[in-house]
């Protein structure tokens, strides 16, 4: 079985139980990775889809994406779709994720080469001793959000209130907002990823992705939800990343930047007109609207989550040694990481920030 999940936590309930890598619950793929899941876990059973580009001469790569196809996954099926893989010698298999998969063990098992994750799960991965590395980082801005009903003016206003958040969610930026905006435990709600509740009570707030919940609230309750980023208030991991083994680094560094550099330039394509990558992206999951991929694509574009930051000088998939080192200390606070955890070991600055002339010449 190819595995895979949403937007940086796995729902596997076995992963709760393993040591301090899956003790986060779904922290090996980082905090956001269950908010993607929203109403689209509600519609989908299948967890694998394939979109492949054969060709004579081509070295062979898979990449494990998160969820389900959507517009946040559209730069690599955008590659796919114009042929950039094919410039570049790969033949590439998009492996589609899905409910209760949990992208280290993929990768880690060997299930794919490449994979999607963020800063929590590759640093918890170092922390259990499996050699992953990020390799580059497409989202500047994990796209985790709290929402709220109207009237709510500040973050702050918060305190105090219910507040739906999953597992994992609980386990990565919720020790952060308790740390830095005085949250408790006591305002946790379950959040099983159905908005009845949240939609039942005025006072209440939710967890959810910014391209994906606001718009099923809109779409059921009939309003339009107050949207917090957690990036714009400080939350600071990467996201939509590209993880792979430390060995394949080491072996076939020249493998690891094609598909880097091909998967970037995918991404502009895509910002520049993502009609190609719709098409496969509908194709691998029917139930995706043109109306929810256009929701989403504007979004992407409306907070900077993908070019802002580094991003704009450095290129698409930029990474700092500093915004590193800004997120380990801020989750070494809040008490998500161990102090002396060598957090440098997950991540790679080789293979990115070529500057965005390189990307779009």
């Amino acid at each position: 079985m190819v595995l895979s999940h949403p937007s940086e936590s796995s729902s596997n309930g076995g992963a709760f139980r393993r040591r301090q890598l899956l003790k986060v619950g779904a922290a090996a793929l980082g905090g956001s990775l269950l908010a993607t899941a929203g109403a689209q876990a509600q519609r989908r059973s299948s967890p694998t889809v394939l979109v492949a580009q054969g060709g004579p001469g081509l070295d062979r790569v898979s990449y494990a994406t998160n969820w389900f196809a959507q517009a946040e996954h559209g730069g690599f099926y955008q590659a796919v779709a114009t042929g950039i893989y094919r410039e570049y010698g790969l033949d590439v298999t998009v492996q589609m994720g899905g409910p209760g998969i949990n992208i280290t063990q993929v990768l880690a098992g060997g299930a794919a080469d490449f994979a999607m994750g963020g800063s929590t799960g590759v640093i918890n991965a170092v922390a259990e001793g499996i050699p992953l590395v990020c390799v580059a980082a497409i989202f500047q801005k994990d796209p985790q959000i709290i929402m709220a009903h109207p009237g709510t003016e500040r973050f702050e206003d918060l305190k105090g209130r219910p507040i739906y958040i999953s597992r994992g969610g609980q386990a990565t930026y919720w020790p952060y907002l308790k740390a830095r905006f005085g949250f408790s435990d006591d305002q946790v709600r379950p959040y099983n990823f159905n908005p009845g509740p949240f939609l039942a009570d005025p006072t209440s707030a939710q967890q959810g992705y910014l391209t994906s919940e606001p718009f099923a609230i809109q779409q059921q309750g009939g309003f339009e939800p107050v949207v917090f980023l957690l990036a714009d208030l400080g939350y600071g991991p990467y996201a939509t990343t590209i993880e792979t083994r430390r060995q394949l680094v080491e072996t076939n560094p020249d493998l690891v930047q094609r598909f880097v550099d091909a998967s970037i330039k995918g991404w502009y394509s895509f910002l520049e007109d993502p009609r190609p990558a719709y098409a496969l992206i509908k194709r691998d999951n029917p139930e995706m609207t043109d109306a929810q991929l256009a929701y989403s694509f504007e979004k992407l574009q409306e907070y900077g989550i993908i070019n802002s930051g580094d991003a704009l000088e450095k290129g698409i998939g930029a990474m700092t040694h500093e915004r590193w080192q800004s997120f380990f200390d801020s989750m070494t606070v809040a008490g998500v990481f161990q102090p002396t955890l060598n957090y440098r070991a997950a991540y790679t600055l080789d293979f990115v920030n070529k500057g965005t002339a390189y990307y779009t010449t």
